[in-house]
């Protein structure tokens, strides 16, 4: 198991400090993009114009104007060949770092080792029912703290939620974005030209819409939490940090319902499914219809909303035959979490980024 915490400094930088010319970046604290943020070793001042720089930029996603604020500057500072250690595949960003300022490009799946690291244990307690004894009450939960941003998708997904008037589940939503520090009111302005009536499906939503025993939304990341609310829902809505553009990018979101053996139904981009059962996982696509995963982005979430809909008019009844129809993939999931699979998959890959890394970087 590696510890998310030190995989810098534990992990990655003893191995590169060992090669001559190289040199390793990253952003601390984590979640950072900013350049004062970034860090460095070893010193890169005996570093000739051979170097090799490798760039961690693998814990949030890559926009292109991020790319374009620190590249540049970190070129200016930084000679030498750039390598992007990133967290995404099939990405338009890394294709653009690459053509643009000549960046080659390493991945592994940071997110997959966070979520082994953060939901470690969860197994060994008895804070959520089996799913085997679990009476569904609800359709889905969903949680929902940053909706400003880069996610306006959940906005987006919210607003199907509420015009549906699916409002009579699980779910989180504040008036202010903690990150963004913006009225939702305002922040669905973004989304005006596409859904004219947005503005007042949110005005007529109960909000602000928070759990049993929270306030101001808390970011829950890094630990699993709402057993109680899991425990009586069909399925966990993921919203995922990123839905739309070319890349596949999920995070520790996305084991969230696994861990705490549920089905989902993932908002990310074209493919999420199919990217994480490339690492072994299975999805539900004998239980309920999941087309909307290869839909193109102007219509992918209003497949999900559709979907949504039709599990949210079920009976409780109906539900639980659903739910129980899952079983077998939940246990699948939940086992290949926690009994080694997954790690093994993630490791197998990690090595071929340090084979890499010793074999000259490129």
């Amino acid at each position: 198991m590696i510890r998310i915490d030190e995989i810098y400094s534990n992990t990655f930088l003893p191995l590169i400090a060992k090669k001559h010319n190289h040199a390793m970046h990253w952003f601390d604290p984590f979640g950072s993009t900013k350049l004062q943020d970034l860090c460095s070793a070893p010193a890169i001042n005996n570093m000739n114009n051979d170097a090799i720089r490798y760039l961690f930029w693998d814990q949030e996603p890559l926009y292109k104007k991020e790319l374009d604020c620190i590249l540049p500057k970190f070129d200016s500072v930084y000679d030498g060949k750039l390598v992007l250690v990133t967290s995404e595949m099939d990405s338009e960003a890394v294709e653009y770092a690459n053509n643009k300022y000549g960046a080659h490009h390493l991945y592994y799946f940071f997110h997959g080792w966070a979520a082994l690291d953060w939901f470690r244990g969860y197994d060994k307690t008895f804070l959520i029912d089996p799913p085997q004894q679990r009476q569904i009450k609800k359709t889905f939960i969903a949680p929902n703290r940053i909706i400003a941003g880069e996610r306006q998708h959940r906005l987006e997904m919210l607003y199907y939620i509420f015009k549906n008037r699916m409002w009579d589940n699980h779910i989180s939503c504040p008036l202010t974005c903690p990150a963004e520090n913006i009225n939702i009111y305002d922040a669905v302005q973004v989304l005006a030209d596409k859904y004219p009536d947005i503005e007042q499906v949110m005005i007529s939503a109960p909000l602000p819409m928070q759990f049993k025993h929270e306030e101001n939304h808390p970011m829950h990341s890094c630990w699993l939490s709402l057993f109680d609310e899991s425990a009586e829902s069909l399925l966990y809505l993921v919203t995922e940090t990123v839905a739309t553009g070319q890349r596949l990018h999920l995070t520790e979101k996305t084991f969230k319902p696994i861990a705490l053996g549920m089905p989902f139904i993932i908002v990310g981009t074209k493919g999420s499914l199919e990217y994480l059962r490339s690492y072994g996982f299975k999805t539900f696509d004998s239980i309920w219809d999941e087309s909307y995963d290869l839909a193109d982005d102007n219509v992918r979430i209003e497949r999900i909303a559709s979907l949504l809909t039709s599990l949210n008019e079920l009976s409780d009844s109906g539900k639980q035959d659903l739910f129980e129809m899952a079983l077998p993939i939940i246990e699948h999931n939940y086992n290949h979490f926690y009994n080694g699979g997954f790690e093994k998959i993630l490791w197998s890959e990690l090595q071929d980024v340090i084979t890499t890394i010793q074999d000259g970087g490129i």
